[in-house]
């Protein structure tokens, strides 16, 4: 499987470290859309949110208990999440994830 972000979790491609446990790894954007730009995704394969079964989602469950830790830990309490899903949101990693946003005041409309 070619997958930049298993390749990541592999450490065969750097990346600049958020957070890490057994389940899943946080890092920061290399083309940040916000000040504070994370990354989380579970360490296993999953293509996107359509993927997430009853076999899998205690892994999605567990990252959006570490979301809030990694928001503490970095110091800020207010945040937008986006997971994108499929070409027409633009997910170009197909490999689930989700973009931690914050450091600024959001705009109200996302479209």
């Amino acid at each position: 499987m070619d997958c930049l972000f298993c390749s990541i979790i592999k450490g065969d491609i750097p990346s600049t470290k958020v957070y890490e446990d057994e389940f899943c790894l946080a890092f920061r954007d290399i083309a940040p859309q916000a000040p504070v730009h994370i990354l989380i995704i579970p360490k296993a394969h999953i293509a996107s949110a359509n993927e997430i079964t009853a076999e899998n989602s205690a892994v999605v469950a567990h990252i959006f208990e570490v979301i809030p830790k990694i928001a503490e830990k970095e110091g800020f309490s207010s945040y937008r999440l986006i997971s994108n899903i499929g070409e027409d949101a633009c997910q170009s990693v197909k490999h689930l994830h989700f973009h931690i946003l914050a450091g600024r005041k959001m705009a109200e409309q996302m479209a």
